[in-house]
Parts: structure tokens; C-alpha cells; sequence
């Protein structure tokens, strides 16, 4: 038999490099999906015998979701960073219970309520604690649901078996990568197990004109943090994300206590007496301790002049008090439930349908 032309020898070549190469491309991704799978990085198989995966992703509505459904947890915190130095530890010691601080960065209304949802079709909560900012007053909260961080609604919802597939892509990798090295190598986890971070600098960096500046020139100090309020709109425009609120307490266990929280803001961030934006958020508080009212629960507001909200140095930014101010949040919360009266040093109202 003669010798194949050398045209058919090359096609021949061709071929086997392009089914070498499918196999090579196919064997990648299945080495990816085992990877991934076997890491479990957003925790899709927690349940009873298998924890939580260690929080390495950077963005936290993609870690949150196995925390909240882990069942490890009876309390909860919700919010935006306003809310993120609340430490469990703390709140365990004033009100009992095993809670996971789930508030997250610059989070929308929508995005805390679809997470508390996750919380309580997996626990029977002791304690409940939304930390409440001007977004919830906001008439397009029900526009501006998400912002321009990545928001996976397939880990909100019931498991199906296609998020196996969902989850492998370029940051799930990376993600799994760092979770292989955390249990290799002691990575630092980003967030500790129960959600809690410490996002602000060190207390040893703290400036105070810096801060100054971040506060009265509208600057803020944390860029990835919520860093300013929605647009002011008329005291009577609708508050859509309260309807929502008001839905979510009352899908709650009747034993669960109920706390909704004004965060304490610097007083340059706040909406003062006679001001437009002052009688946006009065008509806000109203509507808040009505429906606070109605579900029993206790409705706290720091986000009024005090020694606190006035003093420059408690804060990095209009938005974002310091380290020391949390601990001090949480002991009134204490005082709070249990006297339901306002801090006599002025640190803190409690609200009621008539206040």
C-alpha cells in the first residue's frame, strides 16, 4: 500500500489534535465541578452533619445564605454596614440565644428581606434585629432593589439540583481555591463563621481630621460601604420597603423578639426638625413603630442628636461610627427591652405609635 499524501496526513493530525483538545476542555471542566462541588464554597449541601463552608468569597450575599441556613443560628442580625460591627458575641451575652450577624454592605431592603426569608425557613428565632436606614424610608425601594454588586438569587431560593452547575464559574473557583488553602494551610477566613467582620480600619490608623473631613465634606472613609442616603422625597411618598417589613414580622414565630433599629448615623447624616428631610424621616419613624406596634415589637432610634451622633471622633465617616460605639449600641439595646423607656442620657428613643 503507497504512502498517505501529505494532505491526509496533516487532516489526519488536525483531527487528532481537535479531539484531544475536546477531551482536554471536557476534562478541565469536570475537574472544575469536582473542585468546586468538593469545596462547596457557598455551602450548598449544609444540613445536619455538614457545616457551613469557611466564608472566603469577598462579596457577602454570597456567603450568607448557608449561615442562615445552617440551622447553627436562633438570632439574627439584618442590615446594611450600619449594622456590621453589631457583634454576636455581644448581643448573646445581653439577650441569650445563637446569633449570626448577617447585615451586609450598602444592602437594599430587598436584599435584607430576602436573606431574613432564608433565616426563617431554617430556624425558629429567638431574636430578630433589623438595623434600619433611610433606604427603608425610600419611595423607589421596590425599583432599586439590588445595587452593582452581583446578588445570586439561586442561592436564596429552595436548592435545585442545576446550582451545582450555577456556582462553577471564575469567582466560585477562586473562591474554592481559598477555601481548599484555608483547610491546607490556615488561610484566614474573610468572615468569621457567624458573619461577623470588623470592615473599619484598625483603631491605631484613626485620624480624627480625616474623619472630620469624611463627615462634613460628604466624603466617605469606607469605599465598600454604604456611603449615602436615597434621594429625598416628599414626607407623603410611599415607603414600599415598610410593606415588606411589615410582611416579614408578621410571618415570624410569636415567641421571636422583634427588634427594628434606627442606627445611630453622625448627626450631619440625619433629617434635623424643620428640615425636609427631618420630616421625611419622623414620618418614617411613625410608620415604623406602627407596625413595630403591631407585631410587639420593640422599636429603638439612635439615629437622633445625642452625645454620640454629634461627637466627631465616634466616627470614620457621616455613616460609620467606631469599633467602641458597637459595644455601646448593644448595651442599650439591652437597657431598651428591658425598661421599653428612652435613655435617659439621650442616647436612644424607644418608639411608640404616640412618640
Amino acid at each position: 500500500m503507497g504512502e498517505m499524501a501529505p494532505e491526509g496526513r496533516e487532516a489526519g493530525a488536525w483531527r487528532r489534535f481537535a479531539a484531544m483538545f475536546g477531551v482536554s476542555v471536557v476534562g478541565f471542566g469536570l475537574a472544575a465541578i469536582g473542585v468546586v462541588a468538593l469545596a462547596d464554597p457557598y455551602g450548598l449541601r449544609v444540613g445536619p452533619g455538614h457545616r457551613p463552608s469557611p466564608l472566603m468569597d469577598g462579596n457577602q450575599r454570597f456567603m450568607y445564605p448557608q449561615v442562615a441556613r445552617s440551622g447553627l443560628y436562633d438570632a439574627a442580625v439584618f442590615g446594611s454596614s450600619t449594622a456590621r460591627l453589631l457583634d454576636p458575641d455581644d448581643l448573646e451575652a445581653v439577650f441569650g440565644g445563637r446569633f449570626a450577624n448577617l447585615a451586609m454592605n450598602a444592602a437594599t431592603p430587598f436584599e435584607q428581606v430576602s436573606l431574613a426569608r432564608v433565616f426563617l425557613r431554617h430556624a425558629t428565632p429567638k431574636t430578630v434585629l433589623f438595623g434600619l436606614d433611610a433606604n427603608w424610608c425610600a419611595a423607589d425601594a421596590d425599583v432599586k432593589r439590588l445595587t452593582f454588586r452581583p446578588f445570586p438569587t439561586w442561592l436564596y431560593a429552595e436548592g435545585t439540583p442545576w446550582n451545582l452547575l450555577r456556582q462553577v464559574n471564575g469567582q466560585s473557583v477562586a473562591t474554592a481555591a481559598r477555601v481548599w488553602l484555608n483547610r491546607w494551610t490556615g488561610l484566614p477566613e474573610r468572615l468569621r463563621a457567624d458573619g461577623y467582620g470588623v470592615f473599619t480600619p484598625p483603631e491605631a490608623r484613626y485620624d480624627a481630621a480625616r474623619a472630620a473631613a469624611h463627615i462634613h465634606g460628604g466624603g466617605a472613609a469606607l469605599p465598600d460601604a454604604a456611603t449615602a442616603d436615597p434621594p429625598l422625597d416628599p414626607v407623603d411618598a410611599p415607603m414600599p420597603a415598610l410593606a415588606w417589613l411589615d410582611g416579614l414580622l408578621g410571618e415570624m414565630p410569636a415567641k421571636t423578639r422583634r427588634l427594628l433599629v434606627f442606627m445611630p448615623v453622625h448627626v450631619a447624616a440625619q433629617g434635623l426638625p424643620g428640615t425636609a428631610k427631618g420630616a421625611r424621616e419622623a414620618a418614617c419613624k411613625a410608620r415604623v413603630a406602627e407596625i413595630g406596634a403591631r407585631h410587639g415589637a420593640r422599636v429603638v432610634d439612635f439615629r437622633i442628636p445625642s452625645a454620640v451622633t454629634t461627637e466627631d471622633t465616634n466616627y470614620w465617616d457621616a455613616l460609620h461610627y467606631r469599633l467602641p460605639i458597637a459595644g455601646r449600641i448593644v448595651t442599650a439595646l439591652g437597657a431598651a427591652v428591658a425598661t421599653g423607656r428612652d435613655d435617659p442620657q439621650g442616647f436612644y428613643r424607644v418608639l411608640t405609635p404616640r412618640s
